[in-house]
């Protein structure tokens, strides 16, 4: 198995503080192994990233909400999610990895849902081994519209325009990870930008404005994302989300500085109208924050 890069353990303050009740979108609890052990056929192994390093790199940054969100190293036991929940209070929120519905019942599902979870990860991504069979699909979205929660989409490496077939007529919302990995030496002509905003038009689905330090091809301070991220903004600013995906999972270059990742949010969008509502109203109507 794997091993990838730590985030950074030394997190600054940003250049200015966020909104009050900033959510961080998308961030994963790791470890301790000897307490969380990873389930058979883990495609990986991440440092330990516990709870508590969570909460700290988010009180540096300001950032007083988050949803946790399973990994695929965990499978459908989330008990690294449920302890991180309980430990945390209720400024945070989970949401659930969709191999869940494969393996669990209906009393366990009451359990995520009693802890706070609202959602649920698909992946896409073959090389994890966590893509669900397209009769498991089924009866998951089934179950998620039972619950009321959200759909979460983890796209392949090369975006979502390879697997978009499955999920593009849902009735639900769903949200799409990592600003659907465009690749910005395509600019608008990418197809999974196109594909992405035709699906922001649809006015159901979200897209979370994260992953630009892996998007980018020239590196920090990440220019070529920012014109990717503006598209999403004019087109759909209400459906927009941030988030840090600390701690940086399967990193092969060292991650950077988490408020460097804050502060290319601010540089999407200079307007303090548009960040208030990415980094704060728009995250608490769609995981059911009080705004």
């Amino acid at each position: 198995m794997p091993t990838y890069l730590p985030f950074d353990p030394n997190p600054r303050r940003p250049v200015k503080a966020p909104p009050p009740k900033t959510v961080d979108s998308q961030f994963h609890v790791l470890g301790p192994i000897d307490k969380y052990p990873e389930r058979p056929g883990a495609a990986y192994r991440m440092p330990t990233a516990t709870w508590e390093a969570a909460l700290r790199v988010h009180k540096t940054l300001g950032i007083e909400r988050g949803v946790i969100v399973q990994t695929t190293t965990y499978g459908a036991d989330h008990a690294v999610v449920l302890d991180g929940l309980a430990a945390m209070g209720p400024n945070y929120r989970g949401c659930a990895n969709a191999l869940v519905f494969a393996e669990a019942n209906d009393a366990y599902l009451a359990k995520l849902h009693d802890a706070g979870v609202r959602g649920a990860r698909f992946s896409f991504r073959q090389e994890l081994g966590a893509v669900l069979s397209d009769a498991d699909f089924a009866r998951a979205i089934a179950r998620i519209r039972e619950l009321g929660w959200y759909v979460k989409i983890q796209p392949e490496k090369d975006g979502i325009v390879s697997s978009v077939a499955k999920y593009e007529n849902l009735d639900v919302p769903v949200l799409i990870d990592h600003m659907a990995r465009p690749d910005p030496e395509a600019g608008r002509n990418d197809p999974n930008l196109r594909k992405m905003l035709e699906l922001l038009a649809k006015g159901n689905f979200w897209v979370m404005l994260s992953l630009g330090e892996k998007t980018s091809k020239l590196g920090p301070p990440y220019d070529d994302v920012i014109p990717i991220a503006r598209a999403y903004i004019e087109a759909a600013l209400d459906h927009c989300v941030w988030a840090s995906d600390w701690p940086h999972p399967v990193s092969v270059k060292q991650p950077p500085n988490d408020a460097d990742l804050l502060e290319l949010m601010y540089r999407y969008a200079p307007d303090q109208a548009e960040l208030e509502k990415i980094l704060v109203h728009n995250p608490a109507r769609l995981f059911g924050f009080p705004d």
